[in-house]
């Protein structure tokens, strides 16, 4: 699901062949990258799979030339022999702002989204292009996105970027240091103490991938918004989200709104002591 307000409208295809990533077309060309994963307990064959869009451009706050996003599914074969199993998906990642103070990306159980036998269904904020795994989540984290007027997205084709050291289908573009997609290429996102802290949770829950962070999150974003905003944010409900390590942030907004309010209330009062501040007139000096 991309905004009507995207600046690009489409993830974009790159010129195949070149070492230096080169728009081709804004097109709804998907990247995939496909690794087997060893899973405990289990014989059946499992894979990771990495689905990259890719746009031209981040022109969100403090924008910048081509963008590297993905969302990554953990998928399961019901049988021994991987070319002749059928495929469940487990668990679903989606990278937002991945790596950053501002990281607020996302897992959950497959059957959650109910997207074990088919794709979840992704909503890209605007402009930034991080992934979220609802649309209540996209307002989280440092308040940079935004995800409003949302259509889905026409995809026009997948197309294998193997691997960084064996690029496929001329995706020789895979190692530029213009964007960070080789490092995002050569690591897992469901390492074993994130699928053990989902598992804690109950089985509607979406996580964050790394806790910890959100109580600075609110900080940055309380410095960067209106105090109206500030005050409609406490109004957008996560049914679908543990959040229960976001009640520092939320203490720090209030707090941020009630010292304001205090500070208010002693600079009048200083003012009036000092005389600085008028006093009404009554009837008799109106007179005069």
């Amino acid at each position: 699901m991309v905004s009507e307000k995207e600046c690009s409208r489409l993830p974009a295809e790159f010129v195949s062949g070149n070492p230096v990533p080169t728009l081709q077309a804004e097109n709804g060309t998907i990247y995939g990258e496909v690794f087997p994963v060893a899973i405990e307990d289990t014989s059946q064959p499992s894979a990771e799979i990495h689905f990259y869009h890719l746009w031209k451009q981040d022109c969100g706050s403090h924008g910048h030339p081509l963008d590297a996003e993905h969302v990554s599914v953990l998928v399961r074969g019901l049988a021994s022999d991987p070319s002749a199993a059928s495929w469940k998906a487990l668990y679903w990642y989606a990278a937002a702002h991945q790596n950053t103070v501002c990281d607020v990306s996302q897992i959950s159980r497959a059957s959650t989204l109910d997207a074990e036998h088919h794709g979840a269904t992704i909503w890209i904020s605007a402009g930034k292009h991080a992934s979220f795994l609802a649309e209540t989540l996209c307002g989280r984290g440092c308040g940079g996105d935004v995800c409003q007027e949302m259509q889905p997205a026409v995809i026009s084709q997948i197309v294998n970027l193997g691997e960084p050291d064996q690029p496929m289908n001329g995706s020789a573009w895979i190692s530029s240091r213009n964007w960070p997609l080789a490092a995002k290429m050569n690591s897992t996102d469901f390492p074993a103490d994130a699928i053990a802290r989902l598992n804690d949770l109950p089985p509607t829950e979406i996580a964050w991938f790394n806790a910890g962070k959100h109580p600075m999150q609110g900080t940055i974003a309380v410095s960067g918004i209106t105090a109206n905003a500030l005050a409609n944010s406490g109004q957008n409900t996560m049914d679908a989200l543990a959040v229960s390590e976001d009640s520092t942030s939320n203490a720090l907004k209030a707090s941020y709104q009630n010292t304001v309010k205090a500070l208010g209330n002693t600079a009048r009062s200083v003012g009036r002591a000092l005389r600085l501040t008028p006093k009404k007139r009554n009837r008799d000096d109106r007179r005069h």
